[in-house]
């Protein structure tokens, strides 16, 4: 099964970092009963370590050990495909026993070595583009983790292949703690990368630097219409953060989206993505 279909709307979707069984599998069930209502289904979110948080002191996670048995028993429960980040190249094998889809953070989006590990496992890889980066620079990453050259990238054939993998616009910085979204990223990085173009619509409301104590901060209110607007400008999928209180999660709060207000945003983008395709 496709994790990253091309012909159905998906959702990668789920708390920014794991957190108690309970949280974790309250969120999970959520979804899998919204998953039905999703044209290409739902890959439940969450990392084991956030290893780049604004301040050192900060939340991290669980780490690799308990993070990963904590994933398997969302798995088991929920029945969901699972996607975590990987921060170093160590980690992907380990990670790749427990779950579908490996994803690399937007920092790290030009380390070759973990792309390359990524890549190994054989299993279903999203790429974060760098908020530095413009689209076609993903073209490098994609390469590294399908093992392919350049030049097959640039060639007429099509974007598909046995490496599957996803590329996500999560914004650019623009002057100073503020994100942007350019709509037109969409069809250059599919264009560029020949993959599945996903939206980040909480990461692309984030505001560095601006929450308290120095932390991220965010702008929630603004979710909806750049998701709207980014299944009208043709993304196939999108990347929600959600919790159910966010105002005290442990990561990234200001910019994830309550769970009790989710299923009425995605049913909305679901019926715009029914019309636009007809």
């Amino acid at each position: 099964m496709a994790r990253f279909p091309d012909d159905k709307l998906f959702l990668i979707a789920g708390p920014c970092v794991l957190e108690s069984d309970a949280l974790n599998l309250r969120v999970g069930e959520h979804l899998a009963r919204l998953a039905e209502r999703v044209p290409g289904g739902i890959v439940y979110k969450a990392s084991f370590d956030k290893a780049n948080r604004s301040n050192k002191d900060a939340a991290r996670g669980p780490g690799i050990d308990d993070g990963l048995a904590a994933l398997a028993r969302v798995r088991e429960q929920t029945g969901l495909p699972i996607l975590t980040d990987v921060h170093l190249p160590e980690q992907c094998a380990p990670a790749a026993e427990v779950v579908d889809v490996l994803q690399i953070p937007a920092f790290l989006c030009r380390q070759t070595d973990l792309l390359i590990a990524a890549g190994k496992t054989g299993k279903a890889v999203n790429i974060k583009k760098g908020q530095w980066m413009h689209p076609e620079g993903m073209r490098g990453a994609v390469e590294k983790v399908r093992g392919t050259p350049a030049s097959a990238l640039s060639a007429p054939t099509t974007r598909r292949s046995a490496q599957e993998v996803a590329v996500t616009e999560r914004g650019t910085f623009f002057g100073y703690g503020d994100l942007v979204v350019d709509m037109r990223s969409f069809n250059r990085m599919r264009d560029a990368c020949r993959a599945p173009v996903i939206f980040d619509a909480t990461h692309s409301v984030q505001q560095p630097g601006k929450g308290v104590g120095g932390a991220s901060g965010g702008a929630r209110e603004f979710i909806p219409p750049l998701a709207r607007a980014a299944v009208a400008a043709g993304a196939d999928g999108l990347f929600m953060e959600t919790h159910p209180d966010p105002n005290h999660a442990p990561s990234d709060g200001p910019n994830m989206i309550r769970l009790d207000a989710l299923d009425e945003l995605v049913e909305r983008l679901v019926e715009l993505w029914h019309l636009i395709r007809r």
